[in-house]
């Protein structure tokens, strides 16, 4: 039985750019449900009963751009996967589109397996850490407002959290940090809830950096 296509948006404003993309897209085995300008283009365009798996978001948009776009797809589709692509290298873009709910962010100039790495991380492992992402994300964890989830630290957690922060700053999918802890999927579900509640933390990504911060996990 054939395995089902994933299906991918594309939201850039720039139509030479995007349609050179879909193109690219398609090549590599996806299929390419709509291409739009902005986010308005975007949200006028989705169908709730044939959602994208992933967005390739450009950030720099005319109308609504790729950060106010990323965040109403979290708050409205979070089923929905972001995958930043911009041709900003920056930090502060890369922790905003993260923070704002990506799941991950290339640049416009990466090679096509890059990209098709990038989609199928975010696929299945709920995200994709780059080395351009670690390499940003390490030199601003000291810096990034609210990544630590405020005031909260590792007294405020007991041994199965601290046990499930570890994990989950692997390369691990939450159903093989399930078999780690011994637990169903459902109550590792349960654990990541339950800290992204206690420690005000939005994503995966929030997590690892608390862990960081922290001194849960080193990343070397």
């Amino acid at each position: 039985m054939p395995m089902t296509k994933v299906k991918i948006a594309l939201a850039d404003d720039h139509v030479l750019l995007r349609n050179g993309f879909a193109g690219l897209v398609t090549n590599l085995g996806y299929e390419v449900l709509f291409e739009c300008s902005d986010g308005n283009d975007l949200i006028s365009k989705l169908d709730t009963n044939n959602l994208p798996d992933v967005v390739l978001m450009d950030i720099n948009m005319a109308g609504m751009d790729g950060y106010q776009t990323t965040a109403w797809l979290r708050q409205n589709h979070p089923l929905v996967k972001v995958l930043a692509v911009s041709m900003y290298d920056d930090e502060n873009a890369i922790i905003r589109m993260l923070k704002c709910g990506a799941k991950g962010y290339i640049l416009k100039g990466a090679d096509p397996v890059e990209l098709r790495q990038a989609i199928e991380d975010v696929m299945t492992k709920g995200v994709h850490y780059s080395e351009l992402v670690t390499g940003k994300l390490l030199h601003s964890i000291y810096n990034v407002e609210g990544a630590n989830g405020g005031s909260k630290q590792v007294s405020d957690l007991n041994d199965r959290e601290i046990e499930f922060l570890k994990l989950a700053a692997s390369e691990l999918t939450y159903k093989e940090i399930a078999e780690k802890m011994h637990l169903s999927p459902r109550t590792i579900d349960g654990y990541r809830d339950a800290l992204f509640e206690k420690l005000n933390i939005k994503n995966r990504v929030g997590l690892v950096l608390f862990a960081i911060k922290q001194g849960i996990v080193q990343m070397n």
